[in-house]
């Protein structure tokens, strides 16, 4: 199963309201809300990229999770990442182990 039947109503997540478009026509207001979604998939990639994985945005409305593999799961949200991360990594995806650190802090 692809899992595209539950792409088509899922709801907007918090992380995604800064800078969200309010109908005014205003194209930079879209463009705001695409940078920020974008930057925020450059900084879960520093982590995701630990545990062999990588995240990508679906026109703006979901992330794609993969690994080396080419194994990958739509997920709605970024909060959704990280149990989807550990189930693909086989193993926990821990934000304070020391080695992700310091791989992080040498990027």
């Amino acid at each position: 199963m692809c899992g595209l039947c539950g792409v088509f109503g899922a709801e907007a997540h918090w992380t995604d309201a800064a800078g969200q478009d309010t109908g005014s026509g205003d194209p930079a207001s879209g463009r705001t809300r695409r940078q920020a979604r974008l930057y925020r998939v450059a900084l879960a990639n520093k982590v995701l990229k630990h545990y062999g994985l990588t995240l990508a945005d679906w026109d703006g409305t979901y992330f794609v999770l993969a690994n080396r593999t080419g194994r990958s799961e739509i997920v709605d949200h970024l909060a959704a990442v990280w149990p989807v991360a550990e189930r693909m990594a086989g193993r926990a995806c821990d934000p304070l182990d020391p080695a992700l650190i310091a791989a992080v802090e040498r990027e």
